[in-house]
């Protein structure tokens, strides 16, 4: 399913504009005329990415909402996947060497990024439908002598040398640039020259770290075709702290349920720092400058109620999980603030409890008389012995399906499950763990 974008403006929009005040134009290959340029018809732009994995992740949003800004102000955006250049590596922002992928990794990697893609950008909107491209559909044709003769005789070494992504890792002396990912910049360069051929695509976009890709495709392009072709970077995503953004305990932030459960993604945005939240909002959401601007007045009037930080969960929980999604995240946090736990599938309770550990026992242990809840907290884990458990009990700390238990002779049974087969057990207010009966 596809988000809608919001009504379709005048091809004439100020999209570069738009960009400057989100914040989202770090540079430029030609600030005087890329604006002119975008301003007489309609235009083609690309972004690429790298199917280092199966799905998305946080770091890419930055790049999928410019082309989706761009395809709502009238342009036609291209996502370009990179099963060819994913085979090689980028060494732009890396400081060691990549791990070469099987083709087969990438062909999974690159329908798990495609189908998620379609959440971002309308393919059925005419002339600025979205276009989603492999490169190794053209670069897989390629012969190695041919590649050097065809491509490799437009790039002095010595240009390439003074790239800062080769620079910087040629400077390190404990990490080394190889030739495979010294020649990535040449595949990425053939791949704007053959979307200008195809599509007539005239703008690439990416982060500040592709400025030296970005200008190499340019300069090839003049090269081979005698074309005026254009770059815009946007900043580099990362907190106010310098550190990059997504990044949880578990790993990255990613865009696929199974990765990052809808609750852990709203989780992340609610919990984001007060100096970044304004960032965030331009860069990810499709509100409008004087909404931001009176989310962010009011968010400094009272930041406890975190008003900020819960509009840019919803915003980007709904656009990235859909409407239930959102739900079930919104959902997972009152329960996690102990609202009773009712009418819930097993499905989302999975979903709610992603990251809670759980133990399968077999369904006979629910038949008369059932099993007891002393029994129940330590299969559950959340008690090392019976007498443990009985304090938990006694004392006033242990929940089923959150509401309190209230003897330690309590028998339970399939009326105590939350959903087909689970049960919902805490101790104290954030110890969970589930059990499953099979």
């Amino acid at each position: 399913m596809t988000f809608p974008l919001s009504p379709l403006p005048s091809p004439l929009s100020p999209i570069i504009e738009e960009l400057q005040w989100r914040e989202l134009v770090n540079q430029t290959t030609d600030d005087e005329n890329l604006p002119r340029l975008l301003h007489e018809k309609q235009k083609a732009v690309y972004a690429g990415f790298d199917p280092t994995a199966d799905s998305l992740h946080v770091g890419h949003l930055m790049a999928l909402m410019i082309l989706r800004r761009f395809q709502q102000a009238g342009h036609r955006p291209i996502a370009l996947i990179g099963g060819a250049t994913g085979m090689i590596g980028d060494p732009s922002g890396k400081t060691e060497e990549r791990k070469l992928l099987s083709l087969d990794v990438l062909e999974a990697n690159v329908r798990g990024m495609e189908a998620q893609m379609r959440r971002f950008l309308d393919f059925d909107r005419g002339p600025q439908s979205a276009v989603l491209v492999n490169n190794y559909e053209w670069m897989s044709k390629f012969g190695y002598l041919e590649f050097l003769r065809d491509v490799g005789k437009h790039f002095p070494v010595n240009v390439m040398l003074t790239k800062d992504s080769v620079r910087a890792r040629l400077e390190r002396t404990d990490a080394g640039l190889s030739y495979t990912e010294f020649s990535y910049m040449l595949l990425q360069a053939y791949d704007f020259v053959h979307l200008y051929d195809d599509f007539g695509c005239e703008l690439q976009v990416g982060g500040s770290d592709q400025w030296g890709n970005i200008t190499a495709g340019i300069d090839l392009a003049r090269r081979l075709r005698g074309a005026q072709l254009y770059g815009m970077t946007c900043p580099l995503l990362t907190k106010s702290d310098g550190a990059k953004m997504g990044k949880t305990e578990s790993g990255a932030l990613w865009l696929a349920p199974e990765k990052t459960s809808p609750y852990q993604f709203y989780q992340y945005w609610i919990n984001l720092a007060d100096a970044d939240v304004g960032k965030c909002l331009r860069f990810f959401t499709d509100l409008k400058r004087a909404e931001i601007e009176g989310l962010l007045r009011e968010h400094a009037a009272d930041p406890g109620r975190r008003a900020a930080q819960r509009r840019l969960a919803a915003e980007l929980t709904r656009l990235v999980h859909d409407a239930e999604g959102l739900r079930t995240a919104e959902r997972a946090t009152e329960i996690f603030f102990g609202a009773e736990i009712d009418d819930l599938s097993d499905a989302q309770l999975t979903a709610i409890f992603a990251d809670v550990p759980s133990k399968e026992l077999p369904r006979e242990r629910l038949a008369a008389p059932g099993i007891s809840i002393i029994d129940a907290l330590v299969e559950a884990g959340l008690a090392k012995s019976k007498a443990e458990a009985r304090r938990t009990v006694t004392q006033g700390g242990a929940y089923l399906n959150n509401r309190r238990i209230e003897g330690v002779e309590i028998l339970l049974n399939t009326t105590h499950l939350a959903g087909e087969s689970v049960m919902v057990l805490r101790s104290g207010k954030k110890n969970y763990a589930l059990l499953r009966f099979v």
